[in-house]
């Protein structure tokens, strides 16, 4: 049994057990929450739950493998000695909260075999500060806006917006060929999995899978898109032309993990630069063209203060690998 403490109110329970059960894998967790062998004040509850303080948590017995287990204690050894202090470029900060630029190359946190991410750093930099959590996640090879609560207030009043889809979230993706401009809405379902290695990925399912997870993605051409559509429209431009590559402003609905990579390439049109759902070849053939990274951006984020109600809305402009990548690609042929 574990009591809900000041610092752990207010998280969602699936948070909560992952933090108390260091080196379980995260869809055993999700195993015991379904099955109700976790209780809150000897109840079932949900993954959603809020623990709150005082809440008594029944945990059931369970077994960590050696090699989690090592691992676990591998990281544990590398953070008693500390991660390396580093601040970010920050876009946006008042007492409640931060929002950095998030370079690509740098894990949000640390686990899954990264020592230490972008919030364990920014505590070590930080070590004055009272509170700093991770409001949302950015894939590990994703640039741009990163928020981060410095107040469990704030950090609850995020999540809640986060959940309710309140927040605008929109990224800049690369993709080879032209994307069909009257394809604006992805709604489909996204599903977790694991590979033999213990490898984390997603796939699409269809509507009626019961593990499916609704998904929906919005996606336009954006403006300084390499690709421009001549007179004659789509069918022409596919008949006469090299597409080229299309940069897309991806807006997300849902925040499910992967979940733009897995949608653009489910369509045909892989991220470039994508290792995990990317088109490996033409991969290889980006990196000797200066792409040594994924095409994928955190672009624009809009949300509401979390004390003042304002709605408050960020910029991260292109890094300049990535605007220099677009420049070279986006030059006329000669």
């Amino acid at each position: 049994m574990v009591q809900v403490d000041e610092d752990s109110a207010g998280q969602r329970l699936d948070n909560f057990l992952i933090r108390q059960l260091k080196g379980v894998p995260k869809t055993h967790v999700y195993r015991i929450i379904r099955s109700g062998e976790v209780r809150v004040n000897k109840g079932r509850a949900s993954a959603d739950t809020r623990v709150e303080l005082g809440d008594q948590v029944r945990l059931p017995p369970v077994r960590v493998s050696e090699r989690v287990a090592e691992k676990s204690e591998a990281m544990a050894a590398v953070m008693a000695r500390g991660a390396p202090a580093r601040e970010f470029t920050v876009l946006f900060e008042d007492e409640h909260v931060l929002a950095i630029d998030k370079p690509a190359g740098v894990a949000v946190h640390g686990g899954s075999g990264v020592s230490f991410g972008v919030i364990e750093q920014l505590r070590m930099a930080r070590p004055q500060a009272r509170f700093l959590e991770l409001v949302h996640r950015l894939d590990r090879e994703t640039s741009g806006i990163l928020l981060i609560a410095k107040k469990r207030s704030a950090l609850k009043h995020l999540q809640d917006q986060f959940r309710e889809r309140e927040t605008g979230k929109t990224y800049l993706a690369l993709v080879k060929g032209a994307w069909p401009a009257s394809k604006k809405v992805l709604d489909k379902p996204l599903h977790k999995y694991l590979l033999a290695d213990g490898e984390r990925r997603v796939k699409v399912v269809a509507k009626d899978d019961p593990d499916g997870m609704r998904s929906v993605t919005l996606v336009k051409i954006s403006p300084d898109s390499p690709v421009k559509t001549p007179p004659g429209g789509e069918a022409a431009a596919a008949g006469r032309l090299d597409p080229g590559f299309s940069l897309l402003e991806v807006t997300i609905k849902t925040g499910r993990t992967h979940q733009i990579r897995v949608h653009l390439a489910s369509e045909g049109y892989p991220i470039a630069g994508d290792d995990k759902y990317g088109d490996f070849e033409l991969n290889k053939a980006l990196q000797k063209q200066g792409l040594k990274r994924m095409f994928l951006h955190a672009w624009r984020l809009q949300f509401n203060h979390p004390a003042t109600g304002e709605r408050i809305a960020l910029l991260a402009s292109l890094p300049s690998e990535l605007h220099e990548f677009l420049v070279h690609v986006a030059k006329p042929k000669s």
